[in-house]
């Protein structure tokens, strides 16, 4: 007996809609691995729509005071908190991840990024007012820049949504947001939550597949495009938005180097480091992937880490036990069971390697060892919960082999010499150094990297200004 599948629809200028041409796609519960909802599979028409809410909308939302823009995401924030519960529904339905967890660690971080991001809108910044020149003064105008199309990705789609939208609307602008096509639930929900808050047109979704988002990057109206994906989706991004030269801004992957120094506390080191690999099965761009231990403690580290890895579980959302759910897709699954197929020779799998399970798309807590640095999984985002570890024998070569990959989104240094630990913050060419922990993030300071890992900042100020463009002002003093 076949179960009816939820609709999920698009949510353009204040109001829930279907595609124009009635296109959907299945959506599918990677717990189970069976289809629950229907989503919008969106085409021209349907950017085109949204586009023009927003557009229309921009104006009088980028003329009312910042005051009046922060009591909106205050209200978010709130309604956020007291629907709670629904939101966590949506996210575990999307993604399998463990419902204790999603509560514990996604929605009080969400909250408080939107309320942080509301109190940023009453505090942008300008060069102060001065003659620079005899007889003119001059002063900055930081403005919103528009309309904004944000992509937002799979692996944490209510929190990489607050990621998009929080900032781009405490400065003024209006947006279209799409999530991804396997994880629209929770994004539509969001929409039915702001869209009682702000003005029709403000924030709107536009659900489908990778041609929907390039449809809204190569679309006329938007003046500024952002994405969190994969390396190859942004730089398909930053091609077409070059075409008319649309502001871009891009949160990609990473390949994040944990380097283990001799002097570390090993039993300590493992459980946070195990923690920031496997949490949310290691599909995190900034998760602890790619360990570098002295060799002086290699084999006692590599032992330890096997030793935790055995005893972390994956399994059903609703299992307190649980760490972690399973892949996203099974797509992903493919792709992290490759990575362990395809190792060489010398490698040794010292923990997991192997799919959990016939139903869902779970993977074993991972540990390989006997690595080279140009191995395809030291240099390739693995996103799955693997762990690699690789010997090191001293600072130079370790600073050699961390920063020797094409990602630089997040690192961490593991030393209980303070010299050493500045050195390696100064050294290692990351956007984020952690010491002596990994992966925890706060809403006031930067999240983003260089390299492949893309440009443009999250979080903090400096997120919130991404969303601003400056003016220059110049008056006379004659007149």
């Amino acid at each position: 007996m076949s179960t009816e599948l939820r609709r999920l629809r698009n949510y353009i200028d204040g109001e829930f809609r279907d595609a124009a041409d009635g296109r959907t796609t299945e959506v599918v519960n990677p717990a189970t691995g069976e289809a629950y909802a229907t989503a919008p599979l969106s085409g021209q028409a349907d950017v085109d729509a949204a586009m023009a809410a927003a557009a229309a909308a921009f104006p009088a939302w980028r003329d009312l005071v910042p005051a009046e823009r922060q009591k909106a995401l205050l209200k978010i924030a709130d309604a956020f908190e007291e629907r709670a519960e629904e939101l966590i529904a949506a996210e575990v339905e999307n993604t399998g991840k463990p419902i204790g967890l999603t509560r514990s660690e996604e929605i009080p971080p969400m909250v408080d990024q939107i309320r942080f991001f509301a109190g940023a809108a009453r505090m942008l910044e300008g060069r102060g007012a001065g003659e620079y020149m005899e007889g003119l003064t001059s002063f900055v105008r930081r403005e919103p820049i528009g309309v904004c199309a944000q992509v937002a990705p799979w692996n944490y789609p209510m929190m990489m949504a607050v990621w998009k939208f929080a900032p781009a609307l405490a400065a003024g602008n209006t947006v279209v947001l799409k999530p991804s096509d396997t994880t629209p639930a929770s994004t539509a929900l969001m929409a039915d939550i702001i869209g009682s808050i702000v003005p029709k047109g403000v924030f709107n979704v536009v659900c489908g597949d990778r041609d929907t988002g390039r449809l809204m990057v190569e679309h006329e109206t938007p003046a500024m495009a952002s994405i969190t994906g994969s390396v190859r989706a942004g730089m398909s991004v930053a091609e077409s938005a070059s075409k008319d030269l649309k502001r871009v801004h891009l949160e990609l992957g990473g390949k994040a180097p944990v380097v283990v120094f001799e002097d570390t506390d090993i039993p300590k080191a493992v459980e946070g480091i195990s923690e920031a690999g496997y949490f949310n099965a290691g599909q995190d761009c900034t998760a602890a992937t790619r360990v570098l231990v002295h060799e002086s403690v290699h084999d006692e580290f590599v032992s330890a880490l096997a030793k935790a890895a055995s005893e972390i579980k994956t399994g059903q959302p609703d299992d307190e036990d649980v760490l972690y759910g399973p892949l996203n897709n099974p797509n992903q699954l493919k792709q992290v069971s490759g990575f362990i197929e395809r190792l060489p020779a010398h490698a040794k799998v010292e923990a997991g390697g192997h799919r959990v399970g016939d139903k869902g798309y779970f993977y074993a807590p991972t540990v390989v060892s006997g690595l080279k640095q140009d191995d395809e999984i030291i240099q390739q985002e693995v996103f799955g919960p693997v762990i690699t570890v690789q010997s090191f024998r001293d600072e130079d070569q370790a600073v050699e082999w961390a920063n020797g990959v094409e990602y630089a989104l997040a690192s961490s240094v593991w030393t209980k010499d303070h010299g050493r630990a500045m050195r390696m913050s100064k050294k290692l060419d990351f956007g984020c150094v952690w010491i002596n922990t990994h992966i925890p993030l706060v809403a006031e300071m930067p999240h983003g990297g260089f390299k492949k890992s893309g440009y443009g900042k999250d979080l903090s100020g400096y997120g919130f200004e991404d969303y601003t463009r400056i003016k220059h002002v110049m008056t006379s003093l004659d007149m």
